[in-house]
């Protein structure tokens, strides 16, 4: 009779733990987030003709070089955005490849551009939302590029 009351101290304490650590806490964590912050706790997705592309989040790869192109030095490897200035050099790659004038390319990395705190951080575009853009108003060049 022992042997089976020890057995069922741990089994009990395990179930509880299971039911606390995978079930409630995630519930009440994921509930929280869907309050707080639906869009990102739905993993920001951005989507393109009704068709879900990526993800603000998380970097894409472009393989054409008459898109934006993410971080390489990232750690990670997935930083969705660059500073304003790597931008502002990628335009001319893109402007010899696309023949999209430069001017334009400027434009819409400063109407994208977003700080990291408020106006005082550092400024940054998001690589998906500048290709996003390109792509809209230029389908004939991009068209044949999107996977």
């Amino acid at each position: 009779m022992k042997k089976s009351n020890s057995l069922t101290v741990p089994l009990r304490i395990a179930l509880v733990s299971l039911v606390v650590c995978g079930l409630l806490y995630p519930g009440v964590v994921t509930g929280i987030a869907q309050l707080a912050m639906p869009v990102q706790a739905n993993g920001s997705l951005i989507s393109f003709d009704n068709m879900t592309i990526g993800s603000s989040l998380i970097a894409q790869e472009f393989n054409y070089s008459g898109f934006f192109q993410p971080r390489n030095d990232s750690a990670s490897g997935l930083d969705p955005d660059i500073t304003v200035h790597d931008a502002m050099l990628q335009a001319a790659r893109i402007h010899n490849v696309t023949l999209i004038a430069i001017g334009y390319l400027n434009a819409i990395i400063k109407e994208n551009t977003k700080y990291t705190l408020f106006f005082f951080g550092t400024a940054y575009v998001n690589v998906l939302d500048l290709n996003i853009i390109l792509v809209e108003h230029y389908p004939v060049i991009y068209d044949r590029h999107i996977v």
